[in-house]
Formats: C-alpha cells, structure tokens, sequence
C-alpha cells in the first residue's frame, strides 16, 4: 500500500515549475570520473536538460564526468553554459579541459583555488551531486560560505538520497549551528531541484533580502 506521500511526489513529478525571478545561474558539482552509462551522470544531463528548460543557466567545470554531462544536458534543453576551466600542467590528478564539452563562455583560470572560487562566484544555486575529494572541497567550501554570509547566502541543494545519510552523519558527528542547517535542501529528482530553488527565492525575498543577485567585493553575497 503506498503511502500519500509517495503517490503525490508521483502525481507531482513531471509538473511544470516556474522559473525563479531573481536566480538566473546555477553552479553544479559532481565527479569527474562519471562514465555516461552510470546513474550518476544520467542524473546530472537530466537535472540540467530541465535546468536550461526552465530558463536558468547552467555553470559547471568544463570538464570530463558530471560536468559533462551537466553542459550536454543544458545544451539539450536549449540553454546557456559557461565553464570555468582550468588546464594545468602540475596537477596529476586533476582532470583538467574536456574538449567533448561544449561551452558558450569559458571563464580561464590559472589555479585549483581560482577555479574553485569563480565557480562559487558565478553560481547563485549550487546543485551539489555525488563525487571524490574535489567535490566534497566544493561542498564543503559552499557550506562554509553560506553560513558566514547567512541571511544573504547562495543556497545549496544536495542531489541524491544518499546525501540524508551523510547530512544525519554530519549533524550527529560535527558541531554544526542552527544556520547551517538551513542554507541547504535534498533532491531526489529535475522537479524536486526546481521547487528547492523557487523555496529558497520565498525564503529570501520573505525572510532575509529584497534581491537575489551576485554582489559584495568578493562576487560571493547577495545583496
């Protein structure tokens, strides 16, 4: 017998969802090893192809894995990318350019932190999805980021059902505070991340700012 729950997440999951106002880019994070067969990068071209129907533009990494496959999902939506990339010649582990994915702006960087940074810079939402050390740098970075600026912070939201286990994790192992707490939302499928960016819009407008835009010295805050 399914619950009431479960039938309405059914009856709710193909839904159109309006785009928000005042977020137009959204920043995704995931592993570099993703192959195309794999869930994982199944998941990322799916919640990018419904990212860029929606209107947003996508922002990913311009290289191989989830960051693929998040340009070539939002090049299917008929959307907008822009990668921030980085090609160095010291970094052995670092996957660096995939020229499979095709961007409509290259932002150049020249270092791991710059890179990181700029992507945290140019995304208003941050769609965060499985994936290695890298990916935890980024979410952790995100994180940290959104509790110091809270009030007018750039919002995450984790892909997969997993991370509730990690979160659960977190809350019982590490000393987090009441804020950090709320800067972020689980997703389990494309309609669920669109309903989390327009909940964190209400959120904003409503609760801590007027406005939702990229600002502050640093290119991080809302204001």
């Amino acid at each position: 017998m399914e619950t009431l729950e479960k039938i309405w997440k059914k009856l709710t999951k193909n839904l159109i969802v309006e785009k928000a106002k005042t977020i137009e880019k959204v920043a995704v994070f995931g592993f570099a090893d993703a192959a195309p067969e794999s869930k994982l990068y199944k998941d990322a071209y799916r919640v990018c192809k419904v990212l860029a129907e929606a209107g947003y533009t996508v922002v990913d990494g311009g290289g191989p894995g989830v960051m693929l496959a998040a340009s070539k999902g939002a090049k299917a939506g008929h959307g907008k990318v822009i990668g921030v990339t980085l090609n160095p010649q010291d970094l052995t582990h670092f996957e660096g350019r995939n020229d499979e994915n095709i961007v409509d702006e290259e932002i150049k960087t020249t270092t791991y932190i710059e890179r990181t940074l700029t992507l945290m810079q140019q995304g208003q939402v941050y769609v965060i999805f499985n994936g290695g050390t890298g990916t935890i740098s980024e979410f952790a970075m995100a994180w940290g980021l959104a509790r110091l600026y809270f009030g007018h912070h750039k919002p995450l939201i984790l892909y997969g059902n997993f991370w509730r286990k990690v979160m659960k994790a977190m809350s019982e192992g590490f000393l987090l505070r009441p804020e950090e707490r709320e800067v972020y939302k689980i997703a389990d499928n494309p309609t669920e991340v669109l309903k989390a960016i327009k909940e964190f819009e209400c959120e904003i407008e409503s609760d801590r700012i007027k406005e939702c835009k990229i600002s502050g010295e640093d290119g991080y805050s809302f204001s």
